[in-house]
């Protein structure tokens, strides 16, 4: 029996867009139990959110568990799992790479070489297309994850202050990744890609700091907030009931339909009740936790 622990993530902090990830205290676990005698994989447990799963070839625990097992030399050997996750599902929480992570993981520690964490980071960016959740699942902490050709990566890892904690709140409805990329404009103002980069610089600093005034500034985004804020029902209202409430940066976690803000800690669960309520004023079914940074780790 193999187990690995993968964290959440919120990405993007409104201009840190398709590369920054910021790993969070939601978590899934995940089992290897033992061969399956089915002649595929197969789930012996889902449950929590892993509860809504496929259950078929298409789960990309299952997809990535067999990318990482070929190239690790682990042979096609079927494999029960059980999983257990507190990640919602389509709401920019990072559930897709985390289920990554994990299947990448537990191929590795089955196989006759462990991957190295280059070859972890480069097969997620495979998988997944962006970078952001699974090299934060990875890693853990808050990481820069920028593709420089050749499917590699370079990794920096932002400090991120202990004082700052996390609020999440998300409709009953889930958004999709590519709904989500569908609604972003070709291109873009000129004085708009000249801003984004400005405000990451302020947002880099706010965070390592924990300072109010740049977290706030730093937060702004020109280039796919203004555009996805729409598909979230009563999306800006409870940003900025957030903020009313004392968050100090407060935006879509990643393409949706979640939300994440950002405050003292004495605030956050003020803050996150503020988003929930506002969501639920046009959607009764809509959710919220807070979370703290999961930590950066040296090794996956």
């Amino acid at each position: 029996m193999r187990r690995v622990i993968v964290p959440a993530s919120t990405s993007n902090l409104g201009p840190g867009f398709d590369f920054l990830g910021l790993a969070l205290s939601l978590r899934l676990e995940a089992n290897c139990v033992g061969p399956s005698q089915s002649g595929r994989h197969e789930f012996a447990s889902l449950d929590g959110t892993a509860s809504a799963w496929p259950r078929d070839a298409t789960n990309l625990l299952f997809c990535a568990f067999d990318l990482a097992a070929e190239r690790l030399g682990l042979g096609p050997s079927a494999r029960r799992f059980s999983v257990r996750s507190e990640i919602p599902i389509a709401r920019g929480l990072g559930s897709s790479g985390a289920a990554v992570v994990a299947g990448l993981r537990l191929a590795s520690e089955l196989a006759p070489r462990q991957a190295t964490l280059d070859e972890l980071l480069r097969w997620g960016l495979e998988i997944e297309g962006h970078p952001d959740n699974t090299s934060a699942a990875l890693l853990g902490g808050c990481t820069l994850a920028v593709p420089i050709g050749g499917g590699r990566l370079r990794i920096v890892r932002q400090e991120v202050h202990e004082d700052l904690a996390f609020a999440l709140a998300w409709p009953s409805k889930g958004l999709a990744t590519a709904a989500a990329r569908g609604v972003l404009p070709r291109e873009v103002r000129f004085q708009d890609a000249v801003e984004n980069p400005r405000r990451l610089a302020l947002l880099l600093e706010g965070l390592r700091r924990a300072d109010p005034e740049l977290l706030a500034l730093g937060g702004e985004d020109r280039l796919h907030v203004p555009y996805r804020l729409p598909l979230i029902p009563g999306g800006a209202a409870a940003l900025e009931a957030a903020r009313a409430s004392g968050a100090w940066l407060a935006t879509i976690s990643g393409s949706g339909s979640g939300l994440v803000a950002i405050g003292a800690r004495d605030r956050i669960e003020a803050i996150t009740s503020a988003m929930v309520a506002a969501l639920r004023a046009v959607d009764a079914g809509a959710d919220g936790r807070t979370a703290a940074l999961d930590q950066p780790r040296a090794n996956p």
